[in-house]
């Protein structure tokens, strides 16, 4: 594969504020390229400059071989964007949407491919609804076609599945999937750490850094720790009584302990020094560490 886009030691200011620092990487033809991070992260920023919304402080962003910044007329075409709050004109249908984002494209001959995407979003039987009472589902689905009108090579997408229900961010998956197979080139902003095990590659960003970037196995098999789940009475006593022991993280009803060492004894260890305390266990067991354990574990040592 081909790298379709490169980013070369890109930054951005706002005012005294360094929202982007530094940030070289690149994205290759025909990949989902994931970028997440919590909010502030950078995420929107990034994907902003990459829309060439937004100028870049310093560095440099190359599109299909072209200088963003020099050549954005002629990669404009080749780019499809869709933002964190994408501005759905409720007073129109379906059909008018896609219609109306033809027109300001300006895409002549549109209706074969309007009739080709709306089968595609499995909108076709909507298309004389009017948005304002479509689902949230519908509305990301209908965002993600408009931004297809045109038929870019690149989609640029910031947090698409934001607010959508379960069912909806599969579907929209599966809509994401089938244009890689048509030979697309998306880069996707989420907050969600489980969606970046369906990336081909995720960058994990913090404070305009990047943490790690690469495919999540690889992110994952290089992360040299082990992980001991425990399921606990008075979770955050348990936390603070586990800091010792190695980093604690916290994912709902859940402990995750990170450590390194002999299993066996420690687990001992650790759940005596529990009991000691007047912490009933319910569970431990050792587990293959995630995305998210990484991404915590990154994020607090860069933070140290």
């Amino acid at each position: 594969m081909s790298a379709i886009v490169k980013v070369d030691g890109v930054s951005k200011k706002y005012q005294k504020i360094l929202a982007i620092n530094n940030l070289s990487f690149s994205v290759q033809k025909g990949e989902i390229f994931g970028i997440v991070g919590p909010d502030g992260s950078g995420k929107t920023t990034l994907i902003k400059l990459l829309a060439g919304i937004i100028k870049p402080t310093s560095g440099r962003i190359f599109i299909m071989g072209f200088d963003l910044t020099n050549d954005y007329t002629r990669i404009k075409p080749f780019i499809g964007y869709l933002s964190q709050n994408f501005s759905h004109y409720l007073d129109l249908t379906v059909e008018e949407n896609l219609e109306f984002f033809a027109e300001i494209h300006k895409v002549r001959h549109y209706r074969r491919r309007m009739e080709l995407l709306l089968e595609f979003a499995n909108l076709k039987n909507f298309r004389k609804t009017l948005i304002s009472n479509l689902s949230g589902g519908m509305k990301q689905k209908l965002a993600l076609i408009s931004s297809l009108i045109y038929d870019p090579d690149i989609l640029l997408l910031d947090e698409p599945t934001t607010g959508v229900d379960p069912v909806s961010r599969r579907e929209f998956w599966f809509l994401l999937n089938s244009l890689v197979l048509d030979g697309k080139t998306i880069i996707f902003t989420t907050p969600y750490l489980d969606e970046a095990e369906r990336f081909n590659r995720v960058m994990m960003l913090e404070n305009g850094n990047i943490l790690v970037c690469d495919s999540p196995g690889k992110i994952v098999s290089d992360f040299d720790f082990l992980v001991l789940e425990i399921i606990c009475s008075e979770l955050n006593r348990a936390r603070d009584i586990l800091q010792n022991f190695g980093e604690v993280q916290v994912f709902g009803d859940r402990l995750n302990l990170i450590f390194k060492g002999d299993p066996t004894n420690y687990q001992v260890k650790i759940i005596e020094t529990l009991k000691r305390n007047d912490i009933e266990v319910f569970n431990y067991e050792l587990v293959r560490p995630t995305l998210e354990n990484v991404f915590f574990y990154l994020l607090k040592k860069k933070q140290q």
